[in-house]
């Protein structure tokens, strides 16, 4: 039996199935929250913008290209993420990767809360001539998005639906008014006098920055109808990323300014600004948040939902508190570092070494080979990661093709094996 038809655990049953349509909205949604906007302002103000549209460009074709085989995993195999881990790390493998999943995603509650107080703190100052202290705001916030997440994470949901598109036109009027503001030429010709950021950290941070969707796409597509509609969902990230990504840069180039709030007050749209995002990014928290007990749960089953929403919700907020976002390229970093061949032994396990059918009375306790192409690939992209030595100059692609390398090699005879 499925728990409220989450399938935890079992195959989702064609009467839960959706459209792709439906999920690639969804996943575009999750691009209009206040991380992703903060890092395309970011990025574009540190290497200019014809710069920050090659980054855009291949980070998404990057995360295109993962995507495309971890859905058509999903969408074949009907199973989580989760499960999908047992059979490739088997079960103790399986919690070593989703407190792996688990950590990145409080990571990013933590980073989502901070810019979120930011956002209270400066539309207060902006259209109340208040100034408040930022970590009571980080507080109350996080109280907030805990009790969603514990009581009415699905009501929210219903209010993203209507937000999010009139979030879209908001912003692509906000970028309107920001070329009204300025020459077409101007922001197109932006460099900024001293860059920050190389082009390949720029790709390597946006691709850190999302790299978890590839890894749990199937979460996403084993409720899609079918292969076609699977790959339809997948232009959630083709084509919402960069639009979001382009959607802040630009505003950000006109005004110079990385904090949206700052950026709208220029476009005399605080209010507005501050509503809009402040949903999308409440709920887009509350989602981090629901996501992350998840995951923790399947590590520490003894303990109820709540506890787990109360304890992670405590430790999310208490690095908001310590200012974790300060760390948040240091973060996209690790995550380019050690996620990238976890897809890539997924991948190769569905389709070479099980040949695209899970059995789930094949599950063993431990997947070695998985576990030390993982780890070995890990070690040495670190190496690359630290410029000690270079392989393919770009350590998220070191990473994903030493994963798959060392797995193909250490997995030769059952392959061989099952072509037989």
């Amino acid at each position: 039996m499925a728990e409220d038809n989450q399938y935890t655990t079992t195959k989702v049953q064609p009467k839960d199935f959706t459209s792709g349509w439906l999920v690639a909205l969804i996943i575009a949604g999750t691009g209009l929250t206040l991380p992703i906007l903060y890092l395309g302002s970011e990025v574009a103000l540190a290497v200019g913008f014809e710069k920050a549209l090659w980054a855009f460009g291949i980070s998404t074709f990057v995360l295109t290209l993962m995507c495309m085989a971890t859905t058509i995993i999903g969408n074949r195999s009907r199973l989580s993420t989760y499960m999908i881990m047992h059979f490739s790390f088997g079960r103790q493998g399986a919690k070593i990767m989703n407190a792996i999943f688990g950590i990145t995603l409080l990571g990013w509650f933590s980073v989502a809360l901070e810019l979120l107080a930011t956002a209270v703190k400066d539309t207060a100052f902006q259209t109340l001539q208040i100034n408040l202290v930022e970590w009571p705001i980080i507080i109350i916030v996080s109280a907030l998005i805990i009790i969603t997440t514990i009581f009415g994470i699905k009501s929210l949901e219903r209010l993203a639906n209507y937000a999010v598109p009139i979030l879209t036109v908001f912003l692509g009027y906000v970028v309107y008014k920001a070329f009204a503001g300025t020459s077409f030429q101007e922001i197109v010709n932006f460099v900024p006098e001293n860059p920050t950021m190389t082009l390949f950290e720029a790709i390597s941070i946006l691709v850190g920055s999302s790299i978890l969707f590839p890894v749990l796409m199937a979460d996403f597509s084993r409720f899609i109808y079918n292969d076609k509609q699977s790959l339809v969902a997948v232009l959630g990230i083709t084509i919402g990323f960069p639009i979001a990504l382009l959607f802040s840069a630009i505003p950000s180039i006109q005004s110079g300014e990385v904090d949206i709030i700052k950026v709208m007050e220029g476009l005399d749209l605080v209010v507005p600004a501050f509503i809009l995002l402040f949903v999308s990014t409440w709920v887009g928290n509350a989602s981090n948040l629901y996501s992350t007990v998840l995951t923790f749960s399947t590590v520490k089953k003894d303990w109820s939902f709540k506890k787990m929403s109360l304890i992670t919700g405590f430790v999310g907020t208490i690095a908001a508190l310590f200012g974790f976002s300060n760390y948040l390229f240091d973060f996209l970093s690790f995550l380019g570092i050690f996620a990238p061949s976890i897809s890539a032994i997924y991948i190769i396990n569905f389709f070479w070494v099980r040949k695209q059918d899970y059995k789930l009375n094949e599950i063993s306790e431990w997947e070695t080979a998985a576990l030390i192409s993982w780890i070995i690939s890990s070690i040495i992209t670190v190496f690359t990661y630290l410029e000690v030595f270079q392989l393919t100059h770009a350590y998220f692609l070191d990473s994903f093709l030493l994963g798959g390398i060392i797995y193909l090699f250490l997995k030769q005879k059952d392959i061989l094996h099952a072509k037989h």
